[in-house]
């Protein structure tokens, strides 16, 4: 079964040996060029992708606005994405042991935002690589970043949310 990642967490792609990508600082914040007129009454966050190459060789990487989507709530609803204020990988090469980062700036209304779902797919060399899926909320701390595997104890945000999937497949079911 696939799980998400929690955001903060690092998620490496087969076929792109070293090449890791992350969702973090996922946190409430005004955008800098000012607010966008249609995000009128809603609450503004960012949140920062970083793509990172632990490979011998250097990629060339694509991360701009029609590859990254954000929905808020228990009900999934897209998120309010401000492009204009975002900065985006667009055509760079990333070099062994470097790392490219974008910014992005959303807005929804404030009950909603404990619950942030952003799916990101990145396009390597011309590739597209696999979605990948990464949950979390504004306002809820982000682990600290170990150099070991991830800690998804019984309280963690990851078991919680492995446990959901499960509980939605029902009886038996492998998603």
């Amino acid at each position: 079964m696939y799980e998400p990642n929690v955001v903060g967490d690092w998620q490496e792609y087969e076929g792109h040996a070293g090449l890791r990508v992350r969702v973090h600082r996922l946190e409430q914040a005004e955008p800098p060029r000012g607010r966008d007129d249609a995000a009128e009454g809603l609450t503004y966050f960012r949140m920062r992708i970083t793509v990172e190459n632990r490979g011998p060789r250097r990629f060339g990487i694509h991360l701009e606005d029609g590859q990254i989507d954000v929905r808020i709530g228990p009900e999934g609803e897209g998120a309010f994405v401000d492009w204009r204020n975002s900065q985006f990988i667009e055509g760079y090469d990333v070099y062994p042991l470097r790392r490219a980062t974008a910014v992005l700036y959303a807005a929804g209304p404030e009950a909603s935002l404990s619950q942030v779902d952003v799916q990101v797919q990145v396009r390597v060399d011309e590739e597209w690589a696999d979605r990948r899926l990464w949950s979390g909320g504004v306002g809820v701390q982000e682990a600290p970043v170990a150099a070991g595997p991830a800690c998804a104890g019984q309280g963690g945000l990851a078991h919680q949310i492995s446990t959901f999937l499960r509980d939605q497949a029902g009886p038996g079911g492998a998603a």
